[in-house]
């Protein structure tokens, strides 16, 4: 995976495929750092992302990933560097799979399952892409968070959402949850997301950043339907419990993509989330399917 942006990009985006660019330390082991988040854990999009990236490194790069199917096993620590150890399960003629384990403090904190394909044609249909504004038509985080800082118990959760998304230019097509907690809503979100900078014509660069912000609002939909702002807000705690994804289709995480997701469940102190990224001209790029924690605090 090529992580090299184009000439111009701005720093943020620079950081995060520095973040991406894993060092090698033996033929299947891996090591990466970790960026602050909102919440005092390693973000899961991130973890996601990087084991994805120990993984394809060990595949043929006209193989591209199809399919990951991941566990969060416990939180990470973003102080300390995570260990990806890589399992060639199979080489096949047109499949590869490959299993990856991260670990800190010698113990597993997260699972990862991927399967790579060569290329091939065959059976075309997919869900038609459902109706979205013009993303150029909606707020920028810069322009949505600032404005409603007295939603959030703390200032300075603003500042660390805005880090966050710094190198990822992510806009609400209606209010996010932490706009209208107290409020419920049908549960159904759509976000339209972008690198903020030109990247490397690296087919696995860009679904490893689709990867990366896939986790950040897919259970946003589960909040809606309860009236509840989430994490950032404080009536709600909870954490990614698994996630999988299927790449139908190419995509450019530099350009503009629908991410649209919704929830049709949420018992026994979880939620789910299902989800699609569309590219701009509607073509069905990746579904998203994620059972989080969700549950809502004692002392509320």
């Amino acid at each position: 995976m090529n992580g090299t942006p184009a000439d111009g990009d701005p720093q943020p985006l620079e950081s995060l495929l520095a973040l991406l660019d894993l060092e090698r330390i033996e033929q299947d082991i891996f090591r990466g750092v970790s960026r602050s988040a909102v919440v005092p854990r390693v973000f899961g999009g991130q973890v996601a992302a990087q084991a994805l990236v120990a993984a394809g490194r060990t595949v043929p790069e006209e193989r591209l990933a199809h399919s990951l199917h991941a566990y969060f096993l416990r939180p990470g620590d973003p102080g300390a560097p995570i260990v990806y150890e890589v399992d060639r399960i199979r080489d096949g003629r047109s499949f590869t799979t490959r299993r990856v384990v991260a670990i800190q403090h010698g113990q597993p904190i997260f699972h990862l399952s991927a399967s790579f394909q060569v290329h091939e044609e065959g059976l075309e249909h997919q869900e038609p892409m459902p109706d979205a504004p013009d993303p150029e038509t909606l707020p920028s985080a810069e322009e949505l968070l600032p404005a409603h800082a007295d939603k959030f118990p703390d200032r300075r959760v603003v500042d660390r959402l805005l880090e966050a998304r710094a190198a990822i230019d992510l806009r609400y097509v209606e209010d996010p949850p932490f706009l209208t907690a107290g409020v419920t809503r049908e549960p159904r979100s759509q976000v339209w997301f972008r690198a903020r900078g030109k990247l490397a014509d690296d087919p696995m660069l860009h679904i490893c950043l689709a990867t990366y912000v896939s986790d950040m609002t897919l259970l946003d939909s589960v909040l809606l339907a309860h009236g509840r702002g989430g994490w950032a807000v404080g009536d709600v705690v909870g954490a990614s419990l698994d996630h999988a994804m299927w790449f139908h289709r190419p995509l450019r995480a530099d350009e503009w993509l629908l991410y649209d997701q919704q929830s049709p469940s949420a018992s026994g102190g979880r939620g789910l989330g299902t989800a699609r990224i569309y590219t701009r001209d509607g073509r069905l790029a990746v579904s998203v399917i994620q059972e989080g924690l969700v549950r809502v605090p004692r002392t509320l």
